[in-house]
């Protein structure tokens, strides 16, 4: 099965980006085999543009960082925006995603992947784990 996968990165090579920070991403195209190729950059609306992240608090803040309330990196309107742009994609990826984030891609059914490494390490991983996945392969180390 065919599908994308979104990843924020600043420079193409990292994953290294937050998802409430990044304006514009990776996204990959993955064939059914697992191979993977450059589609796109996507621009999303960017919640530090917007001026709901909130730059005290942010992802580790206190009550009012992610999914708490107001501002933060999982909340607001401009989440939903961004989940929306990316809703034709499988998977996001990013150096960190909020919890109200992570719920709200849920509810899109897009995975969504915490990671720092660059962007083939990171693809090579979730195209592996998804063609475990979609194959019935267990994910088991062997």
């Amino acid at each position: 099965m065919a599908y994308k996968i979104a990843l924020a990165t600043s420079d193409g090579t990292g994953v290294d980006t937050t998802f409430g920070a990044c304006g514009v991403f990776s996204v990959y195209d993955v064939s059914d085999d697992g191979s993977f190729s450059f589609a796109e950059q996507r621009t999303v609306p960017s919640d530090v543009d917007s001026g709901t992240e909130q730059s005290s608090g942010g992802c580790s803040g206190g009550g009012s960082g992610c999914g708490g309330g107001h501002g933060g990196c999982g909340a607001g309107a401009e989440v939903s925006e961004k989940v929306l742009a990316l809703a034709d994609c499988r998977a996001v990826v990013a150096a960190k995603i909020g919890f109200g984030a992570v719920k709200q891609l849920e509810k899109k059914a897009i995975a969504s992947f915490d990671v720092e490494c660059g962007v083939t390490e990171a693809l090579e991983k979730i195209t592996g784990y998804f063609f475990k996945l979609d194959n019935h392969i267990s994910l088991a180390k062997k």
